[in-house]
């Protein structure tokens, strides 16, 4: 994938995006046996619940809440105390992706659950008390109480239950079709199956999984001594099936997309799913005739899952997770359907019914096994165990009468196979993009499309210090440097891409596609560095090669051209760059799924062509469309999301809509806090663009940090005379002028101009804004003659790089109208306000603020003539 960046106005940073490419590489098999991805030591929780338990009389001293904590803990690993209330509802608010468990004291209980207890994230909760009979009052009519108890083993006893409801609830499905989540894990899974047990160092592997989970502090010791100790003294189903941290484990990193763990548990993934399928050849070669199998599945669902479910009626769903049902219907309902509906006021109880039909399930690669002899609990014989990704359709939902209950429903799927979804063509595609390759290069290909650029980079660092073949390290290297260019890392990345190419230079021919796949990658390294001229001409010969070499709609055609708007896009030739990005989606359209991510990097830089060019209803459309993909293809927190928030939010802060570009500016950022390093010049542009809201909305010292957490940013990894860092320059002078401070405004400002001299076209529109800058501060300072020039110099811009209406016309007409204003020549000012009134009605939304204040110089204007 190449990485690149599209400008917005000066007003704010350059945003990232991404054109794909297409090597043709080849298998490496490069051996990994002492190859690692080690993770980041950060504490997580790697269970689907934790405990929280609440008395201000807690002594963590004392040797009975040792072994009563000893006692939790053989249950629920991740355990947190308190003593006060305030600190533990702000803890209990925090709780995202797992449910709360809650041991609290009769008397802190009577006040606090009562004001908590519709929390969706606080599944049950236990009074711990002397005096059962006062408290059972208060507390009988509390669904999620279960129980007043008086010893820490009845709490334990009931603790157990509700975790195994939890867990069997809290599985990965997709209500509404087939979602991201769906093709990442599956695309993840036959990339992990390809790796041989040899290859990954089995052994090995099982000690880095027992290590990773002590590093978390959130599983129990005993339980994972019993994992490294007893592994192969027993079969992966037995462990999938055991009252382990396995299940939950492994459900949860599913059901998140958390590769993390899905990584740390690929040995078990692929071990429990070839048992799967070797017992499934065996069973199924005994039977003379398949039949269509029924089985079933209770559970609870939250009463907003349930509302999706019966909203895809008809439609399809699909279990992303090993899947356990059972034949014995009513052991499926009562014990467990009907307790989730009796025991959780947020969920109902649900019994699937599934209906498979065998040679359906052989022809999609999704086998499932009777294992009756096979699981921790061997006595219990009607289970069966499905492997990954099943997707069924929802034939019918009925609900079950039941005289405790109205929260019961049946739910009937037909097994469909895992081919019949609308992301198949989309997924298709995936597999033949990832086809250069197998295995652990696979699985780093996976990565950067998901946005995993960290862990991408230390499997491709392993791979580049294994590698014995030329062809291997070109490759690697490449896609090292795609992982650096994602990263924000840009010399780190040329020098990588740099390897590559001097090594396909010396084995390939002069004309082959993957030199033009290198050229073309340092030309997005140089457009990210800011050195353009270098960035064209690399990307030039890029292009020459293809079009010698391809078919005229070929994918890397589009690439390249996307590329060189790109470039021209930079440049502020905004006319070429759209040419250039229209060519590009041109060929993605012909060729490529239409939710493919690239027709979605289309879609935003064409949007961004229309910003420039102050087309703002226009650029909206595309990155609404450009957003709509990414929202339904992308994991929920891929940096590409990040980038088409920041494209909407500076669309809706053009148009004068501030609280909504703060929105999407703010989830930006937050996209960028989870995934990215944190000198990442995403961090930049995220900073600068919340700063820019905050200057319109007249906060000014808000702005300013942003604005200086931006330049810091950008101080620190980019080129000293990079436009991003003029970018920041003039937003800070801008602050400093709305703050009076005129001296530090016009330097600020005259630093912006001086880099844009050294790296801009003399007719970039950024210059009409640093001209209308420096006039601006010298119209503060009371240097009118002084600015009239500079006012001049940037509609002279204007005209020739600008459409006739766009809004930068406008500002340049509005101040010289002040400037004129305050000469005292009232005729030239109402003149230039008029003008500016004019261009504002025309290109903006009514309610823009801008209109209001050019009306108002309007009036102040006509008083004083």
């Amino acid at each position: 994938m190449d990485k690149n960046p599209s400008k917005t106005s000066a007003a704010s940073a350059a945003t990232t995006e991404k054109a794909t490419t297409t090597t043709t590489l080849h298998n490496t098999g490069v051996s990994l046996h002492n190859t690692r991805v080690s993770l980041h030591n950060v504490r997580r929780v790697l269970q689907n619940f934790l405990l929280i338990w609440l008395d201000a009389n807690i002594d963590e001293s004392q040797e009975d809440f040792k072994n009563s904590l000893a006692h939790l803990r053989h249950i629920v690993a991740s355990i947190t105390t308190f003593t006060n209330v305030q600190e533990c509802t702000d803890f209990l608010r925090e709780i995202e992706s797992e449910k709360a468990f809650m041991i609290v004291s009769g008397s802190l209980g009577q006040h606090i659950v009562p004001k908590i207890y519709t929390w969706p994230q606080l599944h049950s909760i236990y009074v711990f008390c002397n005096n059962r009979s006062v408290h059972e009052q208060w507390a009988k009519n509390i669904l999620k109480i279960k129980g007043v108890h008086t010893n820490i083993e009845s709490i334990c006893k009931a603790l157990q239950n509700d975790s195994a409801r939890c867990d069997r609830a809290l599985i990965s499905i997709s209500f509404r079709g087939i979602d991201a989540s769906f093709m990442y894990t599956q695309l993840i899974k036959e990339a992990l199956l390809e790796i041989n047990d040899d290859e990954d160092g089995d052994n090995k592997s099982i000690r880095e999984f027992a290590e990773y989970c002590r590093l978390q502090n959130d599983i129990a010791t005993d339980e994972i001594e019993s994992v490294e100790r007893e592994y192969h003294q027993h079969t992966p189903i037995w462990w999938y099936t055991a009252p382990f941290f396995i299940y939950s484990m492994l459900n949860r990193g599913l059901r998140l997309l958390d590769v993390d763990i899905i990584l740390k548990m690929g040995f078990f993934i692929r071990h429990l799913h070839r048992h799967i399928e070797k017992l499934h050849r065996e069973q199924q070669s005994k039977v003379k005739t398949a039949k269509v199998l029924t089985v079933y599945r209770g559970q609870g669902l939250s009463l907003q899952d349930f509302e999706k479910v019966k909203q895809t009626k008809g439609g399809l769903m699909s279990f992303n997770n090993f899947l356990s049902t059972s034949r014995d219907r009513d052991l499926s309902l009562n014990a467990f359907a009907r307790p989730a509906a009796l025991q959780d006021s947020d969920s109902v109880g649900i019994l699937f019914v599934m209906i498979i039909d065998p040679k359906l399930c052989a022809t999609s690669s999704t086998p499932y096994v009777d294992v009756n002899n096979l699981s921790f609990f061997s006595d219990e014989g009607s289970e069966i165990l499905f492997s990954t990704h099943t997707i069924f359709r929802i034939d019918q939902i009925k609900h079950i009468d039941d005289h405790d209950t109205e929260r019961l429903w049946q739910v009937n799927l037909t097994f469909t196979g895992n081919d019949d979804h609308d992301l198949n063509a989309l997924t298709a595609h995936m597999r033949k993009e990832l086809s250069w390759t197998k295995g652990w290069s696979r699985l780093g290909d996976i990565l950067i499309k998901m946005g995993h650029s960290a862990k991408a980079e230390q499997l491709y660092q392993i791979l580049v210090d294994n590698a014995h073949k030329a062809n291997d390290r070109a490759n690697y290297n490449y896609q090292l440097g795609l992982v650096y260019s994602n990263m924000g890392e840009y010399s780190k990345a040329l020098a990588s891409h740099q390897q590559a190419l001097d090594i396909r230079k010396k084995t390939l021919p002069p004309n082959h596609p993957d030199l033009a796949t290198s050229y073309n990658t340092i030309g997005l390294v140089y457009s990210n560095m800011g050195e353009y001229s270098k960035a064209l001409a690399s990307h030039q010969q890029a292009l020459d090669i293809r079009k010698k070499t391809l078919p005229p709609n070929h994918l890397d055609l589009a690439t390249s051209y996307n590329t060189i708007g790109l470039v021209y896009s930079n440049r502020g030739e905004y006319s070429k760059a759209l040419s250039f990005y229209e060519q590009a989606l041109d060929i993605r359209q012909k060729i490529l799924p239409p939710t493919h991510p690239d027709i979605a990097t289309s879609y935003n830089n064409i949007g961004l062509i229309y910003s420039n060019m102050g087309e703002y209803t226009k650029a909206l459309s595309f990155y609404e469309q450009a957003l709509h993909i990414r929202q339904n293809i992308l994991p929920p927190n891929h940096p590409d999301l990040a980038t088409s928030y920041n494209t909407v939010g500076l669309v809706h802060s053009n148009m004068g809509d501030y609280a909504k570009a703060l929105s999407f500016y703010e989830q930006a950022l937050d996209i960028c806090q989870k995934m990215l390093p944190p000198n990442h010049p995403d961090f930049a542009q995220s900073y600068n663009n919340i700063g820019w809201v905050y200057s319109n909305m007249s906060e000014y010292s808000k702005a300013l940090s942003c604005y200086e957490r931006a330049l810091d940013i950008r101080q620190k990894i980019l080129p000293p005379n990079h436009p991003d860092l003029a970018t920041s320059y003039s937003n800070i002078g801008k602050v400093y002028s709305e703050m009076g401070k005129y001296s530090k405004a016009l330097a600020s400002h005259q630093r912006a101009l001086d880099i844009y001299q050294k790296t801009l076209p003399p007719e970039h529109p950024n210059f009409a804004q640093s001209y209308n800058n420096m006039a601006m501060a010298y119209q503060n300072m009371g240097e009118y003659v002084k600015a009239l020039p500079f006012l001049e110099q940037a509609i002279n811009i204007c005209q020739k790089s600008l459409p006739p209406n766009h809004p930068n016309f406008a500002q340049s007409y509005k101040n010289m109208g002040m400037v004129y204003q305050n000469m005292g020549n009232y005729k030239k000012a109402l003149s230039f306000f008029e003008r500016a009134l004019d261009i504002n009605e025309k290109s903006l939304p009514p309610s823009h603020p801008h209109i209001a204040l050019v009306r108002n110089s309007i009036e102040c204007v006509k008083k004083k003539m």
